[in-house]
């Protein structure tokens, strides 16, 4: 991986989308009020099950339509992320993000991008994402974290947790989890770990990361491939909230977008957090 996801979140009033209809009437705020965690990460306190059928839950996640940078997402990235139910929405229980080539405010992709930003924000715990991933070179899913203080201090000080991202070329079912943040001159620089996974676009896994005071592990299917040790002046000893987003294109991809792509999504069975 040449970089990971930098990106800055701009949470504001949509642009020119217009939702599609797509009701979420019913569907209810995933924290867990009567939760009483003790630190083992056993307790759940926030869940999205996507049992309610229309647009994704509301009470639970931020579509971002307005992107940072001048109008780009960073990374070099194609696509335009909307509020369309064409491109985000709930059905049989699941959550499709979906991916398509089409001609959309001057860009020739769509997609989405869900936040928790200021919605659920959380320090330390236990996140289980089950998921089948997108097919088609250049598509470039992700389930991450960003410091809940990005809009003061910006990234990367804020710090990025990556619990799995794929789309590297050449290298499909390798995963990646990451951590990112400023070494002693203010510059970005980031340690990861890959793990290979079958059948990544036809099955569900479970991608999971333990986030504890000294150290963050990741794992797919309960297989450990990457731990980072903590020090105390790390920017991972906050709030953080939770990203879940298919990007077209970027430098991860290798900026090679299979010419026959048409459409494809990521679903995703649940959003689980411990603590």
């Amino acid at each position: 991986m040449v970089l990971g996801l930098i990106l800055a979140c701009t949470k504001s009033a949509d642009g020119p989308d217009t939702p599609d209809p797509g009701a979420n009437e019913g569907c209810r705020t995933g924290r867990i009020s009567s939760a009483s965690p003790n630190g083992d990460m056993t307790t759940l306190i926030w869940a999205d099950e996507f049992e309610v059928d229309g647009a994704p839950c509301s009470e639970n996640w931020f579509l971002e339509t307005v992107p940072p940078n001048n109008g780009s997402w960073w990374n070099n990235e194609e696509q335009y992320y909307t509020n369309r139910r064409s491109n985000s929405y709930v059905s049989d229980g699941t959550l499709k993000i979906v991916a398509k080539k089409e001609n959309y405010q001057d860009k020739f992709y769509t997609s989405a991008r869900m936040t928790t930003q200021d919605l659920f924000e959380f320090q330390y715990g236990r996140v289980e994402i089950r998921a089948k991933l997108p097919i088609g070179q250049g598509t470039w899913p992700a389930l991450w974290l960003l410091g809940h203080n990005i809009d003061q201090v910006s990234w990367p000080r804020c710090g990025e947790i990556d619990i799995m991202e794929h789309g590297e070329p050449d290298e499909h079912g390798l995963v990646s989890s990451s951590l990112h943040q400023p070494n002693e001159n203010g510059d970005a620089y980031f340690v990861t770990g890959r793990q290979r996974i079958e059948n990544v676009s036809s099955e569900f896994h479970i991608y999971r990361m333990d986030w504890q005071s000294d150290r963050v592990s990741f794992f797919v299917d309960d297989v450990r491939h990457f731990s980072f040790n903590l020090e105390s002046d790390m920017p991972f000893h906050q709030d953080f909230f939770m990203i879940l987003n298919v990007a077209m294109g970027g430098n991860y991809t290798g900026n090679e977008i299979d010419p026959n792509f048409t459409s494809s999504f990521m679903e995703i069975d649940y959003v689980r957090v411990y603590q």
